[in-house]
């Protein structure tokens, strides 16, 4: 199995040499990623401008590939021949904190595998809940289980395969091996977002300074749900595809009668 790992943690993250090491039992992998943290970059991509590319070496002695763009440019490079092979699978992580419910929209991790299947290649997105005190950069990370789980769940792919165009989106507690509960098929929760306007300080040159973003999000609590599962100790597991349109929506809009909004002469 020829697999490609990025993420959008960046190519330093423990989380990304944690899974290109498990996932090396599975086949030939190849690890390009961003050269520095893109979290919450979705799936933008780098137009107007030259990628630069830099090859790394990792602590096992392995290679890989770090550019100057987003995780989804980190993908369509090796789809489009930056390797000498095209992948059979995308896997992008481990990321470092979960990417859970409404999310997953933000998400970098999940925006490279969605870029995957958009290519016509299984992926799976594989994210880690944080340390109680990541914050203060405390705490550590046990990507042992999770890492091994996603190197099975790669397996699972290649003899099985999904129905049509299909993300698995993986989110694991932050337990050492022995302590996860099991794993489940899980939808997406709903999250409570907290953000608020807050304006900070200027600095006497005529701008004003606003921060938005950083009080720690909820979610509603509701059995079945990916947070759910979090919650119960288990590795959650979510398909997703990448069909948007609304059928009951196209019909509210046709009984528009769309034609007679269209200026005439």
């Amino acid at each position: 199995m020829n697999i490609l790992v990025t993420n959008d943690d960046g190519i330093d993250s423990p989380g990304l040499f944690a899974v290109k090491q498990a996932l090396e039992s599975c086949g030939r992998v190849a690890v390009i990623a961003p050269d520095q943290n893109r979290s919450a970059i979705g799936r933008g991509i780098t137009i107007g401008q030259s990628l630069n590319v830099r090859e790394v070496t990792f602590p096992d002695g392995g290679s890989g590939f770090s550019v100057d763009g987003t995780p989804v440019d980190c993908v369509r490079l090796a789809a489009l021949g930056f390797l000498d092979w095209r992948p059979d699978i995308v896997v992008s992580g481990i990321n470092l904190g979960p990417n859970l419910g409404d999310d997953i929209t933000y998400s970098g991790t999940v925006a490279a595998a969605f870029e995957g299947i958009m290519l016509g290649l299984p992926a799976i997105a594989v994210s880690i809940e944080r340390p109680e005190n990541w914050r203060l950069q405390e705490g550590e990370f046990h990507f042992v289980t999770v890492a091994a789980f996603t190197a099975r769940m790669a397996e699972k792919l290649r003899e099985n395969g999904l129905p049509g165009t299909i993300l698995l989106n993986v989110n694991a507690p932050n337990l050492p091996a022995g302590e996860v509960r099991g794993a489940e098929v899980t939808r997406l929760g709903k999250r409570i977002y907290r953000d608020q306007l807050v304006e900070e300080p200027g600095e006497g040159d005529g701008h004003r300074r606003y921060h938005i973003y950083g009080d720690d999000p909820s979610y509603h609590v509701e059995e079945g749900t990916d947070f759910h599962a979090l919650n119960l100790k288990k590795i959650s597991v979510t398909p997703i595809h990448f069909a948007l349109t609304n059928l009951a929506g196209m019909e509210t809009v046709r009984d528009w009668n769309l034609d007679e909004l269209v200026p005439q002469p």
